[in-house]
């Protein structure tokens, strides 16, 4: 199918930055991100990421998993389950 829209849009050059560089690494054009999540919305009917606002304790738990800060790493599942106990 040939590509005949054309969609414009404005974004701040920060966000637009910190984003090429996650789709850079996911090997992800802009182009191609934008098309799939159009693809998405078609497909599904409605919006394909669920959109909330963290509460106070989950925001601070990402904030500080951003910051490298209190994480733990595991070498498999079963070191992962044991640390539950």
């Amino acid at each position: 199918m040939p590509q005949t829209a054309v969609i414009h849009a404005r974004i701040d050059p920060d966000t637009k930055a910190a984003t090429e560089r996650v789709l850079d690494a996911l090997g992800i054009t802009p182009t191609e991100a934008i098309r799939l999540l159009y693809r998405q919305i078609a497909m599904r009917g409605e919006f394909p990421v669920e959109l909330r606002i963290p509460n106070v304790e989950t925001a601070a738990a990402l904030a500080k998993a951003d910051r490298g800060e209190d994480i733990e790493t595991f070498d498999n599942t079963a070191d992962l389950y044991a640390s539950w106990d």
